[in-house]
């Protein structure tokens, strides 16, 4: 059996294609061991795994009566709390258009 220092000559003389061949098979081969080895990782610790009953149970915040709407979680709280067994709905709101100024922007100069 032959050493990988040995297989490493051997590779050496032959012509570019086969090292070439060499090469991308065995980078192929090591960026796959270490795929299998990440998903084999996170699917024994849990990470791909769905909490919650519902879709957006897990991101949610708590309904404790807090006042604070900010972001998009704030949003999310500040819906009527509806159960889960109702079907799924999308509301769409009209919003007035941004509005735009008029005033012109300052031109930097920058010395150098």
């Amino acid at each position: 059996m032959k050493t990988i220092f040995e297989h490493i000559e051997y590779v050496k003389g032959q012509p570019h294609h086969i090292r070439k061949r060499v090469v991308f098979g065995l980078a192929g081969g090591i960026t796959a061991i270490i795929a299998f080895v990440w998903l084999a990782g996170s699917l024994a610790t849990g990470a791909f795994a769905i909490r919650g009953s519902s879709a957006g149970a897990a991101a949610a915040p708590e309904a404790n009566g807090s006042s604070d709407t900010s972001g998009l979680a704030g949003a999310a709280a500040a819906l009527p709390s509806v159960s889960a067994d109702a079907p799924a709905r999308i509301d769409i709101i009209d919003a007035a258009p941004l509005t735009r100024s008029n005033k012109q922007a300052e031109q930097t100069t920058l010395p150098f």
